[in-house]
């Protein structure tokens, strides 16, 4: 049996004061068509990751409306985990030598995690499985009930992928009755899925780091971490990576504090013990400040968390997301949600999230500032931005509307 994960219980009458009443009477009666059908989510770990927090949400979400939800998690060590960090990178581009060895490890965990999903005896109506790791169970699970439809869900930019990973895995993933992708850009080229579904990911608006703060306890919050709340700050949250570009956002702020003197800038990450590129670009992003007192770094080390992002996001005067690189960038949604001015790179899902009025694209330093300093300058100009925005978050990238995507596929599939 695979490994149950609770992730406790939600109520989907809590968002209906949240989200637009046509989408939650769209659940509804979706949820009455589908009422206790038997959904399976199969994923490689319960925590950290995109993956799992989307799903501490929707399966229990899902479990409100009628459907008998489940979580599973596949077993996996470290040499799995080993094999399926190189197909993850490879299959966004990186160089990836794919040898015999890392295929038989990778076969061994998956037909251990299907012989699991067999031997429970359990019969489902829809298996959702998410990303490389599992993505053979389709193949090796056999003794399942013909009747179960199964949907991969890819959660990556697989748009130039090494040739020799996505050549291995490609059989095995149209294997499945439907593929989802976030962007339709995002799919292999030159490849046919006969059951692609796009369905961009979401936040959860009543999650500790998305729900509303009184603007006095996020000041509050803010303050207690030495940041001036009287003045002005830029705020970035990304990991420290170069795909994030912290150090191009010290340049941005540079070149705003000669304009607007009185500015600071706040960069929060979340570093891991075992990452030592994490910390390798830590330590270049502290020497690149060179003892700024206005630039200040944090992590989930420092004792911020997810109430603090909220806090830091809530009240800062911008947002930037100056990423090289992106996903889809859900970041970009939780300052939007927070009806917060975002100056963001025009790469990855972040134009889809930032549209006329409601956040400025830029590709280059000198226009982010630019962009900074107009925000800073014209307050009125910001909140106007920042309403408009939020609007645009609460119609497109909240969670009920990717639990309403994923119902609407599993209605079509099973045929109700």
């Amino acid at each position: 049996m695979l490994q149950r994960v609770n992730p406790g219980n939600k109520s989907l009458a809590d968002y209906r004061s949240i989200i637009r009443r046509p989408l939650y009477d769209e659940i509804v009666e979706l949820a009455g068509r589908l009422d206790g059908a038997r959904v399976l989510h199969v994923n490689a770990t319960s925590f950290g990751g995109g993956v799992a927090e989307i799903l501490y949400t929707l399966v229990p979400l899902m479990r409100d409306v009628g459907l008998e939800a489940e979580w599973g998690v596949m077993f996996g060590a470290e040499p799995f985990f080993n094999v399926t960090k190189g197909f993850h990178n490879a299959l966004q581009g990186a160089d990836y030598e794919l040898t015999v060895e890392a295929r038989a490890i990778y076969e061994e965990y998956n037909r251990q995690s299907a012989a699991a999903l067999v031997e429970a005896g359990e019969e489902w109506d829809v298996v959702l499985v998410h990303d490389p790791q599992p993505a053979l169970l389709r193949h090796f699970t056999e003794g399942l009930s013909e009747k179960t439809k199964w949907i991969w869900r890819c959660h990556i930019d697989t748009s130039t992928p090494n040739p020799q990973v996505l050549d291995y895995l490609l059989p095995y993933i149209l294997e499945y009755d439907a593929q989802i992708y976030t962007l339709e850009e995002y799919t292999p080229p030159d490849v046919k899925l006969p059951g692609l579904t796009i369905i961009p990911p979401a936040i959860d608006p009543l999650s500790p780091k998305n729900m509303a703060l009184a603007p006095e306890d996020a000041r509050y919050i803010v303050n207690q971490f030495g940041v001036d709340i009287e003045r002005p700050f830029i705020v970035q949250v990304s990991r420290f990576d170069p795909w994030k570009d912290p150090l191009g956002v010290i340049d941005v702020y540079r070149a705003v504090k000669e304009e607007v003197p009185e500015v600071q800038l706040v960069l929060i990450g979340s570093m891991a013990h075992d990452d030592p590129e994490g910390w390798d670009y830590w330590y270049k992003t502290v020497n690149y400040a060179s003892g700024d007192q206005d630039i200040f770094l944090f992590s989930n080390l420092t004792n911020v968390g997810a109430i603090e992002v909220n806090a830091f996001q809530s009240i800062a005067d911008v947002v930037i997301q100056k990423s090289i690189r992106e996903g889809f960038g859900l970041v970009v949604a939780e300052a939007l949600w927070k009806a917060r001015p975002v100056v963001a790179s025009r790469v990855g899902g972040i134009p889809m999230q930032i549209t006329a009025g409601g956040g400025i694209l830029i590709d280059t330093i000198p226009e982010a500032a630019s962009a900074c300093v107009k925000l800073l300058k014209d307050p009125d100009f910001a909140r106007e931005m920042g309403r408009h925005g939020k609007e645009h978050v609460r119609e497109h990238y909240l969670i009920p509307r990717q639990m309403r995507d994923n119902m609407r596929l599993f209605a079509k599939l099973l045929g109700v």
